[in-house]
């Protein structure tokens, strides 16, 4: 073993990268199970008329050579192939340089489709999962030691993650510097999950306690991740679990998750060793010297390329999510700069009234994820992305979000679009599309303890006005 091996990280690399390839999976999966409507040839956002006007150099990708729906379908499939053969381990027993070329293919795939993926891959944890993804390529396989050197990257990328994310709260919303944040998260976070209704019932002196907590373990532990073991293993343990608490209280894809893997990277095999029934391989081989030579190279393309990330840290005009070169090498990251107090949802709804009125029969189309029948406990979804729910809740937000594809959308569900009634929970016309579809907006408002009791509904709104009048096939086509 020379000085570039880790000694003692064989099984938090292992969990790492079984962690790196579920995710990676789930990603795939979301890439193949929705490209069609949003990015696809006829989708809202097409894909050809992207690259048809953005040079290669300015976003990397395979779909510049050539696109078609069914050479998308192989590209995210084979990723989705690709990240199982990953997760059952079969790659890392592959000889190191086969191994680290089936990372680095995991890798290109996904940054074709991130970068072609316009508005709906517009999300900080698409650059974090190609940042992680890339590392993993050169952190060794199952017969050599982790390299020490990558380890130590991950650890600079997990705080980077952790320690971004605590300044761009501090130097945002009042409420964060108050404590008073989660009085209005849990209910206005993007996508709720199943116990967000309980996590925003929790007594107010409760939330204070989340909130300073949370600011600890960004603004404090991520420090702690350079010290020697014990207390590098304690500082990702605490993070660990600050983002386990996040998991259950809302839907945020799969940014928690990259952070626990990253956090289990950390934890030394003295750990795992007391709760897992796995020993490391006693006759791990020394790295060779071509490999050496590569990961010294990476790490200091990697440090240089952080002087930008990290000067933008430190910044007075933090930038919240931002990638610095098209391939996504080396990220900022934040989240929830501001939080919204009030929650709006757009309701869509269509009626197969030839002229519509107030009395028409107006039914709701009812999304996967995001709020809308009032007695519809939110689901977990996470670490699997709803992208177009996602986008709602943005529209919701400001329609400007919402300029770019809406209107496809809409045309869409007044063809009765296969695709796109997939991206869908319930679609009210079966058997035949509406004559008009209509958006409205309404405040949406967890219920009280005591509403809940007497209605069942887990949501109370209120209308607040038009978000877009009825309209026909012909007005959008």
């Amino acid at each position: 073993m020379n000085w570039f091996d880790a000694d003692g990280y064989w099984l938090s690399r292992l969990l790492f990268k079984e962690g790196l390839a579920a995710i990676y999976l789930a990603a795939f999966l979301v890439a193949a199970n929705q490209f069609r409507p949003l990015i696809g040839a006829d989708g809202m956002l097409p894909v050809p008329r992207f690259v048809g006007t953005t040079r290669w150099q300015r976003s990397p990708s395979i779909f510049h050579l050539h696109y078609s729906d069914r050479f998308f379908a192989v590209v995210a499939w084979s990723g989705a192939g690709l990240s199982g053969l990953a997760l059952l381990g079969v790659m890392d027993r592959l000889p190191l340089p086969l191994s680290m070329l089936g990372w680095l293919l995991l890798w290109a795939l996904y940054l074709s489709i991130v970068n072609v993926g316009q508005l709906w891959y517009g999300f900080g944890w698409e650059s974090l999962l190609l940042e992680v993804g890339l590392l993993a390529v050169f952190v060794g396989n199952w017969e050599s030691a982790p390299s020490v050197l990558v380890l130590l990257l991950m650890r600079w990328l997990l705080f980077r993650l952790e320690f971004g994310a605590g300044l761009i709260k501090l130097r945002g919303d009042k409420c964060w510097r108050d404590l008073t944040c989660l009085d209005y998260h849990h209910e206005t976070q993007p996508m709720p999950g199943p116990l967000s209704w309980y996590f925003h019932h929790l007594p107010r002196p409760l939330h204070k306690v989340e909130v300073a907590g949370n600011h600890f373990t960004q603004l404090i532990v991520p420090f702690f991740l350079f010290a020697p073991q014990p207390v590098a293993g304690g500082a990702a343990a605490i993070m660990i679990v600050t983002q386990l608490w996040l998991v259950a209280s809302g839907n945020f894809s799969w940014l928690n998750w990259l952070a626990i893997v990253l956090g289990l990277s950390v934890l030394p095999d003295s750990f795992w060793k007391v709760v897992l029934p796995i020993s490391p391989p006693s006759d791990l081989t020394v790295a060779p010297l071509w490999f050496t030579i590569v990961v010294a190279t990476v790490t200091v393309a990697v440090l240089a390329l952080s002087y930008r990330p990290a000067r933008n840290m430190f910044s007075s005009h933090q930038m919240m999510n931002a990638s610095f070169d098209p391939w996504h090498l080396v990220n900022t990251y934040g989240a929830f700069g501001h939080v919204t107090r009030t929650r709006y949802e757009i309701v869509v709804e269509g009626t197969a009234d030839e002229h519509p009125s107030p009395d028409s029969d107006w039914r709701a189309y009812e999304f996967k994820g995001k709020p809308g029948d009032l007695r519809r406990r939110p689901r977990q979804f996470a670490p699997y992305h709803l992208r177009l729910d996602w986008l709602m809740w943005f529209a919701a937000i400001s329609p400007a979000y919402a300029t770019a594809w809406f209107g496809g959308f809409v045309g869409r569900l007044l063809e009765n679009d296969r695709a796109t009634l997939k991206l869908l929970h319930h679609n009210p016309f079966p058997n035949a599309p509406p004559r008009f579809i209509r958006a409205r907006m309404f405040r949406y408002e967890f219920t009280s303890r005591a509403e809940r009791r007497e209605s069942g509904a887990w949501w109370t709104r209120t209308f607040i006005a038009d978000f877009m009048p009825a309209v026909s096939k012909r007005q959008v086509g």
